[in-house]
């Protein structure tokens, strides 16, 4: 395989995972644990959604064609509840972020990633546009799932293997889980 196609295969791999490990987390809360707020100064849930969103929007529209951070984006906005603000909403506008960010990355080749992409005007490969936005979700998922295990309280079912239970997890050199 090709070193080009077999990175863009990875990066959507492991952005498909960002999303799964959010939306697992976001199907733990309910509406009022979707919007609160820790303190006056922290982003909900709902606001880290968003944000994800509405970059992803702009970013990943005519990805290969115009500058990734668009005229029309409200960044600010991103950041503030809004009365339109539903669950409902906010959960359409996170669909069609990624939608817009697989639609971006699964047509594209090998060939591509040597191709330059502009965001804020800043010139970047496609390689390091991929990866600037990879980080950026990593760590607002990391904030979403945060958010919903702190929530959730003790209604909280872990997303990966649960703790005390790495034993169970660990695979054998004949591939086959070590069990105790």
């Amino acid at each position: 395989m090709d070193l080009g196609q077999h990175y863009l295969e990875d990066a959507i791999a492991e952005l498909k995972k960002y999303k799964s490990f959010a939306d697992r987390a976001v199907a733990q809360v309910g509406d009022e644990e979707f919007f609160r707020q820790l303190d006056p100064e922290s982003n909900s849930i709902a606001l880290v959604m968003k944000h994800i969103a509405g970059n992803q929007r702009s970013r990943w529209t005519d990805f290969l064609t115009t500058d990734g951070e668009k005229a029309d984006r409200d960044r600010d906005s991103e950041f503030e509840k809004s009365g339109a603000d539903t669950r409902e909403s906010i959960m359409a506008r996170w669909e069609a972020g990624w939608r817009a960010l697989f639609e971006a990355l699964l047509p594209l080749t090998g060939e591509d990633l040597r191709e330059t992409v502009a965001i804020r005007g800043e010139p970047h490969t496609v390689v390091q546009a991929i990866n600037r936005q990879m980080t950026h979700y990593a760590s607002h998922v990391g904030q979403i799932v945060f958010l919903a295990k702190h929530l959730a309280g003790e209604r909280w079912k872990t997303l990966s293997i649960p703790r005390g239970r790495s034993r169970d997890y660990d695979v054998s050199k004949g591939g086959a889980p070590y069990k105790t």
